[in-house]
């Protein structure tokens, strides 16, 4: 059984999903695409022998089309993912999974009304072999209670004046949920500080934020975002715990010794950095799709929780004060 996904957006993130299912994820491949640019979206289904649709309604609704992958501007997810749901079939969204928590908690009430999870939301770092790691490190208890995390999150360069809140809902929104599924627990407050801002920065945007939540049992995080960095893209986690610490850093590298100097190179951006995490997050929903079983990895209650948190941010950012995370009551659906 190969498995019909039909594609919304093909920018830069669309696009590389197509590329990777079409040539690396089994049992899959790219029926259609559609994106409002319809000529960027002929010159990515051709790479594929994709169809071209008009629409994201009529991709949805497409008798060729068994799954639907969307990765269209943040504001149009809500629309999409409910049209998923309510054409009953399996969704991954690009995170996030909306830009407010209400709108997020529409999704999660309909999915809710229909009993079964169908929604899966593209945080890709639950795929990522070091983070991977990491989660069994603290699942085996192999340095005790976690106390804290430290998180680095850095891009070489953003656009010009792009909104100061989007570092935190476009960017430290991946280490909310990681520090969600590492730990296992909530995030119960959030604090956000202004650094220096760099000169490299064009435009008005703050730039580096430090952002420190608590979860609910005290784990201590700070996160680092940085996206005119650069010099390139770098993530970085570590988590203290009573005995020891573990660490994700950069995935090995080739080493080269020349001129008195030893060099590796630093990925160019996120598609480079977690091409793997993005692949086997493909592979992952594919065959849960066969299985019978297709929400993999984070769901919609996921996606509410870090809108949330990521609003609390950005609250918190505008006031300088500390933030409490309001959260709803997790259904029975999610566990």
């Amino acid at each position: 059984m190969a498995v019909r996904v039909g594609v919304i957006g093909t920018g830069v993130m669309g696009a590389d999903h197509v590329r990777i299912l079409g040539s690396m994820v089994s049992r899959a491949t790219v029926s259609a695409v559609t994106d409002l640019d319809l000529g960027r979206a002929r010159e990515v289904a051709r790479r594929v022998g994709a169809r071209v649709i008009d629409t994201p309604d009529a991709l949805i609704e497409d008798a060729d089309v068994d799954a639907v992958l969307v990765a269209s501007s943040d504001r149009t997810h809500e629309g999409f993912v409910l049209a998923c749901l309510d054409a009953d079939k399996p969704v991954l969204c690009e995170k996030p999974l909306t830009p407010t928590p209400e709108a997020a908690l529409r999704i999660v009430g309909r999915e809710v009304d229909r009993g079964r999870r169908t929604v899966s939301v593209g945080f890709m770092r639950r795929y990522d072999p070091g983070f991977v790691a990491v989660k069994q490190a603290l699942t085996d208890g192999a340095i005790a209670e976690p106390l804290m995390i430290h998180c680095v999150h850095r891009n070489a360069s953003s656009r010009p004046n792009a909104p100061t809140a989007g570092l935190i809902h476009g960017s430290a929104v991946h280490e909310i949920d990681a520090t969600r599924w590492l730990l296992g627990e909530e995030i119960a407050r959030v604090t956000v500080h202004r650094g220096r801002r760099s000169s490299r920065v064009v435009g008005e945007t703050a730039d580096p934020l430090l952002c420190v939540f608590e979860t609910e049992s005290g784990v201590v995080v700070d996160v680092e975002v940085f996206v005119n960095a650069q010099y390139g893209y770098e993530v970085r986690c570590e988590v203290v715990g009573e005995t020891g610490t573990v660490m994700v850093d950069e995935p090995p590298q080739a080493v080269l010794r020349s001129a008195q100097r030893r060099t590796t190179s630093v990925a160019y951006d996120w598609r480079d950095r977690f091409a793997e995490a993005y692949r086997r997050e493909l592979q992952d929903w594919i065959d849960g799709i066969v299985a019978g079983d297709p929400q993999r990895g984070a769901s919609a209650w996921d996606g509410y929780a870090a809108t949330a948190v990521a609003a609390a941010g950005v609250e918190a950012l505008a006031t300088g004060a500390i933030v409490e995370v309001k959260l709803e009551s997790r259904p029975a659906l999610y566990g």
